[in-house]
């Protein structure tokens, strides 16, 4: 065992003693997501490197506290990428933050989640005990599935130490084609398209400069034979590819335009709901709708949370505040009692003296 894990085990084992809090951090390029912070920080800036890189094999193992565009690049190097496109939120951000906070990028519709990706992880649970799940292939869980369940835990269950990601080669082509439409258009032809065999990736419907102007574009990948051919059947205007791929990491990273509320009384909300869901009545701006309908960003103040997640809850989906000025207003939507019960179960099992992330997903710990 190196002496970056030893030191972290030994700071585990001395809050859980004392029920000392403590604070995962990585990059802290997430630090808005959940619900508060509180504890001492403890870093996993020195668990980095890649320690297995099997790229025949399309998977890599690698240390949490790695720095995302290290890993990035290392498998561009090879041709190959983490296909869900995680954000970064800056450049710091790291691998286990990305699994921890288990958010996908514009792809995630088509391509799947992180967890979808996450094969195996050694954690250090509240214990200070190092466990190991999961393995480097696909099938290698009987039972219940802990190395995926990492994924979107905030931290909450222990310190994630390495995990093993499959990856995938970058597709031979892309390009993206815009229209000028309305919104209830836009969801009308994403459904029709999401019925055909098209090589769809990612999606986008949003107002540009405020002006008025509706747009959405649609990212095509895969064979240069499938990607041409429906260029040719669905029309629009082709964009240059360097233009819109710059275009597409903004999206990513929530650097476009539309994503500034700094200025302003109005949150970040992200609602979740079937692709199918029709235009929701969400009065103010016009909202940017991502993952062929399935992820829609709203900006509203937080005092209408109540409206905002009873229309989500009737679409069949459900609302979290993203980022938001200060606000007593929960970030999560309520989970179900069952469900509730489950996630503290977990949490008191991996963490039983509660020093992890202690309120980032339940704000009354």
């Amino acid at each position: 065992m190196d002496q970056a894990l030893s030191q972290i085990i030994e700071r585990i084992r001395a809050a859980a003693a004392d029920a000392t809090p403590l604070c995962i951090r990585g990059g802290g390029t997430k630090d808005f997501h959940g619900e508060v912070l509180q504890g001492e920080v403890l870093s996993t800036a020195q668990l980095t490197g890649i320690t297995s890189y099997e790229p025949s094999e399309l998977v890599v193992t690698v240390r949490a506290g790695t720095p995302l565009v290290e890993l990035e690049a290392a498998l561009a190097e090879k041709g190959q990428c983490l296909p869900f496109e995680p954000p970064h939120f800056g450049n710091d951000g790291t691998v286990g933050g990305m699994v921890a906070a288990g958010l996908s990028g514009p792809a995630r519709a088509s391509v799947g989640a992180v967890r979808d990706y996450v094969l195996g992880a050694t954690l250090v649970n509240g214990r200070g005990d190092v466990l190991s799940f999961g393995g480097q292939v696909m099938k290698n869980v009987a039972g219940y599935d802990v190395s995926r369940v990492l994924a979107g835990s905030l931290g909450t269950l222990g310190v994630i130490a390495e995990v093993s990601l499959k990856v995938l080669p970058v597709a031979p082509a892309e390009a993206t084609l815009e229209f000028a439409c309305s919104q209830a258009d836009a969801l009308r032809l994403l459904n029709e398209w999401g019925g055909r065999p098209l090589p769809l990736n990612a999606s986008c419907w949003f107002e540009y400069g405020g002006a008025g102007a509706l747009y959405l574009r649609l990212r095509l990948r895969g064979a240069v034979a499938a990607v041409e051919a429906a260029c040719t059947h669905l029309g629009g205007e082709r964009k240059d590819n360097a233009r819109a791929a710059a275009d597409w990491q903004a999206l990513r990273d929530q650097q476009l335009p539309w994503f500034d509320t700094a200025h302003g009384p109005d949150a970040l909300w992200r609602l979740s709901v079937p692709q199918t869901a029709p235009v929701l009545a969400i009065d103010g701006h016009a909202p940017l709708i991502e993952w062929h309908g399935g992820q829609r960003w709203y900006k509203a103040p937080p005092g209408q949370a109540a409206r905002i997640r009873e229309i989500a809850h009737a679409a069949g989906g459900h609302a979290t505040l993203f980022r938001t000025p200060a606000s007593d207003i929960p970030r999560f939507d309520a989970l179900s009692a069952p469900v509730a019960r489950i996630h503290r179960a977990l949490m008191r099992e991996f963490d039983p003296h509660r020093i992890f992330n202690r309120g980032r997903l339940f704000a009354d710990e």
